[in-house]
């Protein structure tokens, strides 16, 4: 165990935060902190790391554990160099080497060699410097500081930029690179995320998976929960609760959970009714009197089971259109982007359609312009060429992420009263009660509101639009867990056209019919959401690697026709590559099989502990014999899946 957290409670004036909070970190484990915004999940991040002081509760670490915390938008503040950050990493092993330098001039000094025991206490400390050096990775500092940096996505940066220059996003993904490159025992990471795009939050997932240390991330990235974590630690009304297993699984066990104490609560509700029924009957009769003070007895002893609480309140809304659109909704053809300074466009040759309840993605990589191109889009930027053309009946309806529409000075019921100046009083408080804003809280200034607020009086000011074309900037920035759902379900309900930007993959699988990538020279167009784009990448890949292969055979053959012909290279690869293709098709399948397998042997598990049913003998044989039967089925895959790996 690298940590544990005892009782630990915080409020701040009467408001608890959080309350006889206790968890365990053990070595290697990957948990994932989840909880609605303003559950405390910050919070607990800061005391365990130090920063702030509980109210009551202990934490217990060794005294010897690193600890890394890297807190939410922390951008890196240095008058250094990227390099020189990075560098200053490994400050004890550049000490080091130079004390090796220092001693291999002492070494190579023939004076030296005179004083037999100095020359030979020179050497001593050289090779243990050496060893030392070498088993705490002193020769691997260059690669593992560009492999960190190309993977944070400073791979084209010039090493000697000054951080002073970069912007807000840069700075936190270059804290982000030098805390890994201390490889802490303990990472701690409050959301991580953001400002990353698809391929740099892939990149971390995969250097997090082989991570040496324990993490604890907080994290509203679905899809890098299911990737990363083997243990959720939900904060919920101040208390925490472990759940093992990634975020889809936490979920199926939540449901669970609390479907068995709802039949607890509910079947013992009906014990006590009957009870008191019997009471009722049999108190006022002499010969039953007796009998119906005992149960009573027995009644005010019984140790009530509490009603399972329900889902935390959530907000719930939907979009509605004022009319219908044409089919053709949007045309966009040769568009590029200039701006002073710069050499060559942001991008050109954009072009693409949208139809009617179409619900188009769009994606690249960060600084590529996406955002500049839905400005566009909606009139805010003037592109040097091309044209966009929008359809008959459109009504267009546009979220921005920066949220730069939302007057800072404004209430938020002012907020959405002077865009919509002809609606009653009522009719805006009821949809901001949809948004969880209600009563006093609708008079809070826009500018002391958080990221999660801000962006729940964008999306009401763009519910009340009744846009039959909704043009979305990172829509689920800022949302937590909950309120993504409750945006996705609202979605795809929506009757109109979606076109939007998203590094959320769990929501672009979700969501997305059609995907375009942004390049500097145009678009790539993809059938599909995100999983079903990075097949058919694959997929392209391969045969090109297939093609680049037929090209190689053929010339070689070409250049050497004397030699006797035998079976192509080109096809025994290709065969490979289809035998390869099956295998992990077989594995992928049989691992499905396995997680039913499981899940159905602890449905029946389950069962066998039910009070009704280990009390009858032959439906406890019949239980236990499909058990057995699960269990041999499950052997088997596990055999097989073994034999496929």
């Amino acid at each position: 165990m690298l940590l544990q957290v005892s009782n630990i409670s915080k409020s701040y004036g009467v408001t608890p935060i959080l309350s006889q909070i206790s968890m365990q970190v053990l070595e290697r484990e990957r948990i994932g902190l989840v909880g609605v915004n303003g559950a405390g999940k910050s919070t607990l991040l800061k005391i365990i790391a130090g920063e702030i002081t509980p109210d009551s509760g202990d934490i217990h670490k060794p005294k010897d554990l690193k600890l890394g915390y890297l807190a939410q938008n922390s951008g890196l503040q240095s008058d250094r160099t990227i390099i020189e950050e990075m560098r200053a990493v490994f400050a004890h092993l550049i000490q080091a080497e130079q004390e090796l330098r220092e001693l291999e001039v002492k070494i190579a000094d023939p004076e030296l060699h005179a004083d037999e025991k100095r020359y030979a206490d020179i050497l001593d400390r050289y090779a243990k410097r050496s060893d030392w050096f070498k088993e705490n990775g002193g020769f691997e500092i260059n690669t593992r500081i560009n492999s960190v940096l190309h993977g944070m996505g400073f791979g084209s940066f010039d090493p000697d930029t000054p951080i002073s220059t970069l912007s807000g996003g840069q700075k936190t993904r270059l804290a982000l690179a030098r805390i890994l490159l201390q490889a802490p025992d303990l990472l701690m990471l409050d959301e991580p995320t953001n400002y990353l795009d698809i391929e740099t939050l892939t990149w971390l997932e995969s250097y997090l998976r082989g991570y040496p240390g324990a993490i604890v991330v907080v994290s509203h990235d679905r899809y890098f929960l299911d990737a990363l974590a083997d243990t959720i630690i939900e904060i919920e009304r101040h208390a925490a609760k472990r759940y093992t297993g990634n975020y889809s699984r936490y979920l199926e066990l939540k449901a669970a959970d609390y479907e068995t104490q709802l039949k607890h609560f509910e079947k013992q509700q009906e014990e006590i009714e009957r009870m008191e029924q019997f009471i009722q009957r049999n108190i006022v009769r002499a010969s039953t009197t007796k009998r119906a003070q005992s149960r009573r007895k027995a009644l005010d002893k019984l140790e009530r089971v509490d009603k399972p609480l329900g889902d935390l309140k959530k907000a719930h809304f939907s979009f509605e259109i004022e009319r219908m659109s044409g089919k053709d909704v949007l045309t966009v053809e040769g568009l590029s982007v200039e701006f002073p300074g710069r050499e060559r466009p942001l991008f050109r040759n954009v072009g693409f359609k949208l139809t009617r309840g179409e619900t188009v993605a769009l994606i690249g990589p960060n600084g590529i312009g996406k955002s500049t191109l839905l400005k566009a889009l909606v009139g805010q930027l003037e592109p040097a060429t091309g044209t966009i053309q929008l359809g008959t009946h459109v009504k267009l309806g546009y979220y921005d992420q920066e949220h730069t529409r939302l007057n800072p000075q404004n209430t938020i019921l002012e907020e959405l009263w002077s865009a919509y100046p002809h609606l009653e009083e009522t009719r805006i408080r009821t949809v901001l009660g949809n948004f969880l804003f209600s009563g006093e809280d609708v008079l809070k200034r826009i500018s002391s509101l958080s990221g999660g607020e801000k962006a729940r009086v964008s999306l009401s000011k763009l519910m009340l639009a009744e846009a039959n074309l909704l043009i979305l900037d990172e829509p689920t920035n800022h949302l937590d867990l909950f309120s993504k759902e409750v945006l996705e379900a609202a979605l795809l309900d929506y009757e109109g056209t979606l076109f939007f930007i998203s590094h959320d993959r769990y929501f672009l699988n979700k969501m997305a019919e059609r995907i375009v990538e942004l390049g500097p020279d145009g678009m790539s167009h993809f059938l599909g959401n995100y999983d079903e784009m990075l097949d058919k990448k694959r997929e392209m890949e391969e045969e090109a690697l297939e093609a680049a292969a037929l090209r190689s055979s053929t010339s070689k053959k070409s250049a050497a026709p004397e030699a006797a012909p035998s079976s192509s290279s080109y096809e025994a690869e290709k065969q490979a590559k289809r035998e390869e293709r099956n295998r992990q098709r077989k594995a992928e399948q049989l691992e499905s099989e396995i997680a039913q397998l499981e899940e159905q042997i602890t449905a029946l598990e389950e069962r066998l502990a039910d009070p009704e049913v280990f009390g009858n003998y032959l439906r406890v044989q019949e239980l236990q014999a499909e058990i057995d039967t699960k269990r041999s089925a499950l052997a088997a895959a596990y055999e097989q899946w073994e034999q496929y790996m």
